[in-house]
């Protein structure tokens, strides 16, 4: 049940993110694109080595209310102040963490073979 609230949060963001880039207008810069995608990779790597304590914390609503409305800020503030670069990153960032998810969901499917 938790990887499907994951993915549905992301996806939420990520359609504001889209949202927004079409409300402003600008295109996508491969390079904040990419570095949100590394930068996933690499609070995936960290939460890894304690996936249990990571995971107690996100199930609780608070902190995944508190962490959507923050996103959702960030990309009220980024539209604002640098659109391309800010909202790029994020949809690096979300994309990738949905590939991380759907790699996820196959390995539990293909150990449960």
């Amino acid at each position: 049940m938790g990887t499907r609230i994951d993915a549905a949060l992301a996806v939420l963001v990520l359609a504001a993110v889209g949202l927004t880039f079409a409300i402003v207008d600008v295109s996508v810069s491969l390079r904040s694109a990419a570095g949100g995608g590394c930068g996933t990779i690499a609070f995936e790597f960290i939460a890894a080595r304690d996936p249990a304590l990571v995971r107690e914390y996100w199930e609780r609503p608070a902190v995944q209310v508190t962490a959507v409305g923050l996103a959702l800020l960030a990309i009220v503030g980024g539209a604002t102040v640098a659109p391309s670069p800010v909202l790029s990153a994020m949809a690096g960032a979300l994309v990738t963490y949905l590939g991380f998810l759907g790699l996820t969901l196959a390995g539990r499917r293909r150990a449960n073979w």
